[in-house]
C-alpha cells in the first residue's frame, strides 16, 4: 500500500487532529466525568469519523509498513532546524476546523509543559511536555492522519481486543498471517518492549529523534503516551519485562497532562519562549533532524 494511492478523504478522515485527543476523553474521562462505558454508544453520528479514522488506521497499519516507515522517517533527512523552529513549524499545520479551541499547535504544547512545570516535576519532564507532540510534523510531510495520530500497539503480533475498534484488524493482512497473527508473533516472551516494533505514528518518530539526547524516562513517556492499550489497559503485559514495567509508572506519571491540560486560556508565547529555549539548549543540539 503506497500512501500516494490513497484518496484525500483516507489520508484525512478526520475534521483536525484533536477531532482524536477529544475522543480519548471520552473513552477515557476524568474520574469526575461520565462512565468509560458509555464510549461503547456507536450511535451518535458524530463518532463517524472517528470509526473511520480506526478503520483505516488498523488496516493499514501493519509490519511491513511500519518497517517501510522506519526506513523513509528515522534517517531524518527531511528539515534540520532548531527545536523552537520546530515548534513554530508545527503551527504551519492549521486546524480551522476545530471549533474547541482557538489554541495553535505550539499553545497546545506549551499548556501540557506549563501544566507539568506548575506541578514541580523535574525540567526534563516539564521540556517532555513540550516535546510530546512535535512529531506531528509527519503531517507536513503529507503522511495520513492515521499514521501520524491515533493509539499506539506492536505490531508483528496479534492484536489485542482491548485496543480501541478491535473489530477493524480484521481488515488487516497481518491478522490472516501465521507469522505475526499469534500471541507473541515475531517477539519472545518478555523480550521487552525495546525489542517491539510499535505501529507507526508522532509518538514512534519523536521518539527515535531524541534518543540520543533525553532521559530514558522521557523517552517512555514519548514512545508510550498514546499506547492506550497497555498504560490503561494492561493488553501487553506477556511483551513487558520488568525494566518496562518499571519506567511506564513514568508514563503513567505523563498521561494526566497529555489528556486533561487543555485550557481555553492562552499560554503568552513570547514571555515563556526564554524559558524554554534555555531549557532546550541544556537537553539539545543547536539544531535537530527531521
Amino acid at each position: 500500500m503506497k500512501v500516494a494511492s490513497l484518496s484525500e478523504q483516507e489520508k484525512a478522515p478526520l475534521d483536525s487532529l484533536e477531532q482524536w485527543e477529544d475522543d480519548l476523553l471520552l473513552r477515557y474521562p476524568e474520574p469526575e466525568h461520565k462512565a468509560k462505558d458509555e464510549y461503547r454508544n456507536y450511535d451518535n453520528p458524530g463518532r463517524d469519523t472517528v470509526r473511520e479514522f480506526y478503520r483505516l488506521n488498523h488496516t493499514y497499519q501493519t509490519y511491513d509498513f511500519v518497517m517501510e516507515k522506519e526506513r523513509e522517517f528515522l534517517k531524518f533527512d527531511k528539515k534540520e532546524m532548531p527545536v523552537w523552529g520546530v515548534a513554530e513549524f508545527l503551527n504551519t499545520l492549521i486546524d480551522d476546523s476545530d471549533p474547541d479551541t482557538d489554541l495553535d499547535q505550539l499553545q497546545h504544547l506549551l499548556q501540557t509543559s506549563e501544566a507539568i512545570r506548575a506541578d514541580g516535576h523535574p525540567d526534563w519532564f516539564v521540556l517532555t511536555g513540550f516535546l510530546h507532540d512535535m512529531g506531528k510534523v509527519l503531517c507536513l510531510f503529507g503522511e495520513p492522519q492515521w499514521a501520524v495520530v491515533g493509539d499506539t500497539f506492536p505490531v508483528g503480533c496479534r492484536h489485542s481486543d482491548r485496543i480501541v475498534y478491535p473489530e477493524f484488524f480484521e481488515l488487516n493482512p497481518d491478522s490472516k498471517d501465521e507469522r505475526y497473527n499469534t500471541k507473541y508473533g515475531v517477539y519472545e516472551p518478555n523480550c521487552g518492549l525495546r525489542n517491539v516494533h510499535m505501529s507507526w505514528g508522532h509518538d514512534e518518530y519523536l521518539y527515535q529523534m531524541m534518543k540520543p539526547y533525553m532521559p530514558e524516562p522521557a523517552l517512555y513517556m514519548m514512545r508510550y503516551h498514546s499506547f492506550y492499550a497497555q498504560h490503561r489497559e494492561h493488553a501487553y503485559d506477556h511483551l513487558m519485562d520488568d525494566h518496562d514495567r518499571e519506567m511506564f509508572k513514568w508514563v503513567n506519571k505523563f498521561n494526566p497532562y497529555d489528556l486533561y491540560s487543555k485550557s481555553p486560556k492562552p499560554p503568552v508565547v513570547s514571555e515563556l519562549k526564554p524559558y524554554y529555549e534555555d531549557l532546550i539548549a541544556k537537553y539539545l543540539p543547536d539544531t535537530i533532524r527531521l
